[in-house]
Order: C-alpha cells, then structure tokens, then sequence
C-alpha cells in the first residue's frame, strides 16, 4: 500500500517523523530507543501502518511524551471550546479494536481519554510510557483488569486507580464485552 488512505493514519505519520527529525534521530535511534523496528517504525510514516496502542506506548515513551500528545495533533481544536462528541476524532488500535478519544485539547491543563477495550483485548506498555506522569485510571462500564508491575487488580465500573512510580502495565478485558473507562493524567518534571 504506497498511498495514505486514512487521514489520521496520514496525521500519525506525519506526528511522529516530525518528532523523530524535530530530535534529529535517525530511523536507527528511534528504533534503539523505543524497542520498535526500524521497518515497523518507516512504514507507520510513510503512512503504510497504523501503529498499535503497544506501539503508540512504545514510541511515546521514547519520546517522553504521553499517547494524548503524540495524537494531539490528529485531532484538531474546535474554535469554540465545545468539543461535539460526534466531530471527536476516535483512534483504533488496529490490532485489538481498542479504541481512543480524547476528551481535553493540548491546552488543557490535564488530558482525559475516553478508552473503549473490547473484549478479550490486552494492551501492554512499557515503565518509561508512565515515566513524566502521573495518571489515574477510571472504570466507566465493564471490567478491567489492570496489571501494575507484579500486582493484578480488578476494577469495576466506579473504581479508580492512581499510578505511581513507572512500572510495566497492562490493561486486560478478560471479560466477553467490552469495557470503557477514562484515563487521566499530568505531566511532571521528574520520572
């Protein structure tokens, strides 16, 4: 596939070359740095492939940014301030159907994410995706199961965690229908 089909996968694309050559980082080194092949990471730019929630983590923590800012410019600012959930730009892991929307824009001191997990679904991240941040998790409907580090919780709708120091994580539906909940976070100066 040579021509960019989707828009968002073109906005992607386009968001993560200008970040990798904003740093003057060779395909190479974000390679290195992120645990993304070369290849893997050429296709997503040139828009051939649209990179998955693990790949997204991934990329995002070699860049110290969190998943909402390396997306934030895929979905643009409503001159209003009113974001209409129908004009809301959803990103879809292509692999598991999880699926993304942001809720706050780029000014907004806090960025909130709308994350619909289907069933059966497990998205994992690295430690250094969480470094620079502080995050607090929010089950909305469904289940998850939530593994941060060694220890496995189980969340309901109206439960919340809040993440401390960076560690592997993983979001797991275990469950046969979907789960949705909200992520909030903040960024801070120190992993």
């Amino acid at each position: 596939m040579s021509n960019i089909v989707d828009p968002l996968v073109g906005r992607i694309a386009t968001r993560i070359r200008a970040e990798r050559e904003g740093r003057r980082w060779t395909l190479a080194q974000l390679a290195d740095t992120s645990g993304v092949s070369s290849a893997m990471i050429s296709r997503i730019e040139r828009g051939e492939s649209s990179p998955s929630a693990v790949i997204l983590g991934k990329l995002s923590a070699a860049f110290q940014l969190s998943i909402a800012a390396l997306l934030s410019e895929t979905d643009p600012e409503p001159a209003s301030g009113v974001r209409r959930r129908d004009d809301a730009v959803e990103w879809r892991d292509p692999g598991t159907g999880y699926r993304r929307r942001q809720i706050t824009g780029p000014d907004f001191p806090a960025e909130i994410a709308e994350i619909h997990l289907p069933a059966g679904a497990r998205v994992p991240y690295p430690a250094a995706a969480f470094a620079f941040i502080r995050q607090v998790v929010w089950v909305l409907d469904g289940e998850l199961t939530f593994h941060d580090g060694d220890t496995v919780h189980v969340l309901g709708p109206g439960d919340t965690i809040e993440l401390g120091e960076p560690a592997e994580r993983a979001f797991v539906n275990a469950t046969g229908r979907e789960c949705r909940y909200t992520v909030i976070l903040t960024r801070h100066t120190a992993p």
